[in-house]
């Protein structure tokens, strides 16, 4: 595996591999791996020649100073990871080199930013589509791997690769899960003791949100209500939203309708630590 510190040498490696015909994926990352990173690395192993994994915790997607502080950086065990996972070109910059300058350039997304991720983090978005850009460009992937726990995320980045023409090949994976539930995060290495026995509740909450969207018997609404009282009545949970949206639009659904996919989405503070998730249902009929 091959260790890659500077945008030049990222793009020299991938133009190379190119001109010798082979088919580049890339997986970007913040880092702190986990078995959902690995599932995308594999995944991108199996199906390209080349597999390109981006660490950079990446200053312009956050909103909260500490948070990107305090953000895991473990460089050492991710690479030990990513060897046998299948990862052939390791990138890992540093803030100066990916933004040599601070970006002037501004990112809107419409609708689809305007809402959950996007309404509680402003400007979190163009910060994404920043650094994503840049990666796209520099290591020219035919294939990028993104995890559908940042169900917003992914969505935002197929707009991208639309409105730019990016020649890329989006691939998602369902969120991995820890045995009793909770979403695999390189956060929740942050969580307390007594935090981590009650994260699990969000997935609960989505569980049971799931079967009254099955059911058809109740309005989004009411769905919304019943997960959200679910959560709340753990005290050490403060919700920042929970959303009941098209899957595709990402608006808030007021009334079902027929072959409708409908996605369930959340976000709350355990402590200091923000988790999200999101559980996407097949189409209504």
């Amino acid at each position: 595996m091959e260790i890659l510190h500077t945008a030049a040498s990222l793009q020299a490696h991938a133009e190379s591999c190119r001109r010798a015909g082979q088919r580049i994926a890339l997986v970007p990352t913040m880092g702190a791996l986990h078995e959902g990173h690995l599932q995308l690395v594999r995944a991108a192993a199996a199906a390209c020649d080349v597999v390109i994994v981006s660490i950079f915790v990446n200053p312009t997607q956050f909103n909260n100073a500490e948070d990107f502080r305090l953000y895991p950086r473990l460089p050492e065990a991710d690479t030990a990871l990513l060897i046998p996972a299948g990862c052939t070109a390791l990138f890992l910059p540093s803030v100066e080199e990916m933004y040599p300058q601070p970006a002037l350039l501004r990112f809107d997304f419409g609708a689809l930013e305007r809402v959950m991720e996007g309404a509680h983090r402003p400007g979190h978005f163009n910060g994404v589509a920043t650094i994503v850009s840049k990666l796209f460009h520099l290591s020219r992937p035919h294939q990028a791997y993104f995890g559908q726990k940042d169900w917003q995320q992914v969505s935002i980045i197929r707009q991208l690769v639309a409105d730019l023409s990016f020649d890329i090949e989006l691939v998602s994976f369902p969120t991995v899960r820890e045995p009793d539930g909770l979403a695999m995060s390189s956060r929740n290495r942050r969580l307390s003791a007594e935090a981590r026995a009650v994260a699990p509740r969000l997935y609960q909450a989505l569980e049971l949100a799931a079967g009254l969207v099955q059911a058809g018997q109740v309005p989004p609404a009411a769905v919304q209500e019943a997960a959200t009282t679910y959560i709340q009545a753990e005290p050490l949970f403060r919700l920042e939203y929970f959303e009941v949206v098209d899957a595709h639009t990402l608006q808030p659904i007021t009334e079902w309708q027929p072959s409708q996919q409908v996605a369930l989405c959340l976000a709350a503070f355990l402590g200091d630590v923000r988790l999200i998730d999101n559980v996407v249902l097949p189409a209504r009929n």
